[in-house]
């Protein structure tokens, strides 16, 4: 068995139009699912991607309404490392995201700065096919054509990690460093030094991180994490994907996730995300849900 690479990262955010307006309008991001969390209803689960929804382009958030502000510390993911295709499209996004008031640091082929949320985010030249969004303001050359990284905070960060290598397949690069050559994608994986500080949960911090499986293998990665002594949740069905869960060693929640059945299972693929999606047992709740959450209204929608 063999990953295909990363399937999709979740953060938390205390607001979820500032999170539209900031990874939608500003990033230039398909915002590809409205809906709301499996295990707590009352909050919405936003999916935002390529033009396709495609796994290994999704980032999630689960928006708990007013969350306070979080801190990454020892064993959580502190940076996420998205691929722009030239050292011209850091020219571009630091220009715009200096426009919109974030201010950014330019390092070697590398474009750091924030989220409104204080997530840590950096723009890195690569040369991985492109799988971008349309934006009509950001040129498809210097669009987010890929998630390419994270790196995540440990007390052991040089200390090579054999569930990383031995049980998931990824090659130990040097130091804290690894990569995952998918049978899809290639994803980049560090674990850095921990602060003094240590972390909080809350808005601006990663909830989990997921890699993608095909469908038919995933009982297959639930026997292989069970035999090497670790605990893994039963298989979750999240309606565009099935999920197993487990903490890796250093303290990072893992999920393996299928790659089908994807986002279109419910919505017409030139109008995803436009409506509110709910699972199965929440329909239920649907006129509670439409009173309790607040608008939030995709982009695409609203200039159509």
């Amino acid at each position: 068995m063999n990953l295909a690479g990363l399937h999709h990262i979740t953060m938390i955010t205390g607001d979820a139009r500032k999170n539209v307006a900031f990874y939608a309008d500003l990033l230039g991001l398909r915002l590809v699912k409205k809906t709301v969390n499996f295990d707590a209803p009352e909050a919405y689960h936003l999916y935002f991607g390529d033009e396709r929804g495609s796994p290994g382009t999704i980032l999630t958030w689960f928006e708990f309404a007013g969350a306070r502000r979080g801190r990454a510390g020892l064993g959580m993911i502190h940076t996420l490392q998205l691929g722009v295709t030239s050292e011209a499209a850091l020219d571009f996004w630091a220009e715009r995201l200096a426009v919109a008031g974030h201010e950014s640091r330019r390092g070697d082929r590398s474009l750091r700065f924030e989220d409104y949320d204080g997530l840590g985010l950096e723009l890195v030249v690569t040369d991985q096919e492109p799988l971008r969004a349309e934006h009509p303001e950001i040129p498809a050359e210097h669009a987010v054509a890929s998630l390419e990284g994270a790196r995540a905070y440990s007390e052991y960060s040089d200390v090579p990690e054999r569930v990383l290598t031995d049980l998931l397949g990824f090659t130990h690069v040097a130091g804290g460093e690894y990569v995952l050559d998918g049978t899809e994608r290639r994803f980049h994986w560090a674990y850095d030094p921990a602060p003094d500080t240590p972390g909080i949960q809350g808005a601006g911090t990663v909830h989990h991180i997921a890699w993608g499986t095909p469908d038919d293998e995933q009982l297959g990665w639930q026997e292989r994490i069970r035999a090497a002594g670790a605990y893994v949740t039963p298989v979750q069905d999240r309606d565009y994907f099935r999920s197993i869960y487990f903490r890796e060693p250093r303290g990072v929640l893992f999920e393996i996730a299928t790659l089908g059945p994807g986002f279109a299972i419910d919505e017409d693929p030139d109008h995803l995300g436009e409506e509110l999606r709910l699972p199965k047992q929440h329909e239920h709740l649907r006129a509670q849900l439409e009173r309790s959450l607040t608008p939030v209204e995709n982009p695409r929608r609203v200039a159509a």
